[in-house]
């Protein structure tokens, strides 16, 4: 039965300073109200609202969802989905607009695949320490020596638009490229097909391009980490729950994985980040880059994804009219 009122009320918790005007387009037939991406202020209010443009700074949790007696429709500028709590959203009746299924949209977005590749380049060539070191006038090139990845062998997990976006830059950088998708794909050429475990194996240098789901949480664990190379490197700018964090820093620590560069961490929404174990260990060694979930934060994905999500809400909202 569609709902028939006067004007929708919206909630944005979202960043729209790369597009601080995406919401004129709603301006006839809602109110938008943007406030600070925090938790409490996201359970206090959000029964007050019919629609929430959504932040990846905080949780559409269950608690939340429970409170929402008005909520009709999430929408999100984003293609992963754990800042929501998708079943009991659905459970609810309330519809969720991402940018998962959008594959058309989605191959003009390249950020994300291009900060896969500046944090692998700062891994290898050790760019962090070698940078601090140099603003302190200490010029010491041999310490600071690093791999070329010429000749080196590049393995993609999850062969999805992301995945064959990085592909391609391991090719243009002489790699050798090899894949694992749970689905059948057909990779392009000088792309090599193979089993999971074969992946593990060979890859030099193991990047993760999937979506994080029950079935894979943790897919990355001790056993898989024990069946990688001796020193090879693991990218992550997907989501930081597919990989055991835990066996992670053993891996680390015990000199097994030879480095490794994160645009993710699982428990990104705490509020005493510094205390995360990665944050905590980053700050005492010279193996791990993290970066704070920039993937897909430049001033160009950030305008088309807000535009596009802002779209597709307007024609949600119309059709419920």
């Amino acid at each position: 039965m569609k709902k028939q009122k006067m004007r929708w009320q919206v909630l944005n918790m979202a960043d729209i300073s790369a597009c601080p005007n995406v919401f004129a387009s709603l301006k006839g037939i809602a109110d938008v109200i943007s406030l600070p991406a925090k938790q409490r202020k996201l359970l206090e209010k959000i029964h007050e609202f019919d629609v929430y443009f959504a932040s990846l700074h905080v949780q559409m949790n269950r608690e939340v969802l429970e409170r929402a007696s008005h909520l009709r429709v999430i929408a999100t500028p984003s293609t992963g989905l754990d800042h929501i709590d998708i079943t009991f959203a659905r459970q609810r009746g309330v519809a969720i607009l991402s940018l998962t299924q959008d594959t058309e949209f989605l191959e003009k977005i390249t950020a994300t695949a291009e900060m896969t590749w500046a944090l692998l380049l700062a891994t290898v060539r050790r760019l962090p320490w070698a940078f601090a070191a140099a603003k302190q006038g200490d010029w010491a090139r041999d310490r600071f020596r690093g791999w070329q990845l010429s000749g080196k062998t590049l393995g993609i997990l999850g062969y999805g638009r992301l995945g064959r976006m990085v592909a391609e830059y391991g090719k243009a950088f002489r790699m050798r490229v090899l894949t694992w998708d749970i689905r059948k794909v057909t990779p392009a050429d000088g792309v090599e097909l193979v089993s999971f475990e074969r992946l593990l194996r060979e890859s030099d240098v193991l990047s993760i391009h999937i979506h994080l789901t029950d079935e894979n949480r943790g897919l990355i664990n001790s056993k898989a980490l024990a069946k990688m190379k001796n020193g090879a490197i693991l990218i992550n700018t997907s989501r930081g729950g597919l990989v055991d964090e835990e066996a992670f820093l053993q891996a680390l620590l015990s000199g097994h994985l030879g480095g490794a560069g994160l645009d993710v961490i699982d428990g990104e929404w705490r509020d005493d980040l510094e205390q995360h174990p990665l944050i905590r260990y980053v700050n005492a060694h010279e193996n791990l880059v993290i970066s704070p979930h920039v993937g897909g934060v430049t001033f160009e994905s950030q305008k088309m994804t807000l535009e596009y999500t802002v779209e597709r809400l307007m024609g949600y909202l119309v059709s419920l009219c």
